[in-house]
């Protein structure tokens, strides 16, 4: 059976870690899809969610759009072709079942058809069974315009398939700090727009974000962003599916019935 990810009501949530209006766990899925702008994004960004959910049984898979050639780390005379073999490597460490890889260009995605980046959404996530999507924050994270498209795809996809979306934030005071330190442009959220706070165990992810080694290799920012977050990870909902909507891809689409963002107090 598909798993539903219904947003608990404040009563429900709370734990240790977080305020009364956060949960301490990552939702059950049975097919958890993480849509991603760059190779190594799976791995700096949303390694120890993938790491969890396949901990919990779901079954994981990871589009990315572009192929990183754009990078200005790891000046390698065939960059697409070593963050190709970095992105397959690092998948292996986290558990990832199946790799999607487009090959829009870096650093343009925001300047390609739109409905093209919904429609290759879609058709992985059908190819996986997917009932959840896993994104970037609105804003990208890093205010990179590829995160924020890549982020965008994946909202409008899970609308019209009546999906959920769980987006990794960054809570605002490590945003603020990296945007100090590195003059960085970091996007964050107060707690009262994060919804789940986890305990992670890093091991994993670090030796996935090691396979990236044109990326990883002398950035401070990266290993800067992991000493501030320690052992906890960040995450908000952007999309839940309202009541009667499918729990799995594409039937809502084929409904032709109007969907409804939840999360429309964020931009």
């Amino acid at each position: 059976m598909t798993a539903r990810h219904v947003r608990p009501s404040r009563s429900e949530m709370g734990g240790a870690m977080g305020t009364d209006s956060q949960t301490t766990a990552l939702p059950a899925a049975h097919s958890v899809l993480a849509v991603c702008a760059h190779p190594d994004d799976e791995s700096f960004g949303l390694g120890t969610a993938l790491e969890i959910f396949a901990t919990q049984g779901s079954s994981t898979a990871v589009l990315v759009f572009t192929n990183g050639e754009a990078s200005t780390l790891g000046l390698a005379a065939d960059l697409r072709s070593v963050r190709r073999a970095e992105l397959s490597n690092a998948a292996s460490e986290l558990g990832v079942g199946q790799i999607e890889l487009f090959d829009h260009p870096d650093g343009s995605l925001a300047d390609e058809p739109f409905e093209q980046l919904v429609t290759q959404v879609g058709q992985v996530a059908v190819l996986v069974g997917a009932d959840l999507l896993l994104a970037f924050d609105r804003g990208g994270i890093t205010g990179h315009p590829d995160h924020q498209r890549a982020t965008d795809a994946a909202v409008a996809y899970a609308e019209r398939a009546g999906l959920s979306v769980l987006a990794w934030v960054l809570p605002q005071k490590a945003a603020l700090s990296l945007n100090r330190e590195f003059a960085t442009s970091f996007v964050g959220r107060d707690d009262e727009h994060i919804d789940i706070v986890v305990l992670v165990n890093r091991t994993r992810q670090r030796r996935a974000i090691a396979c990236h080694t044109s990326q990883s290799t002398a950035n401070p920012v990266l290993s800067r962003r992991l000493e501030l977050l320690d052992d906890r990870e960040y995450f908000r909902w952007l999309r839940f599916p309202t009541a009667g909507e499918a729990s799995y891809p594409d039937q809502r689409a084929r409904s032709g019935e109007p969907h409804r963002p939840v999360r429309e107090d964020e931009p």
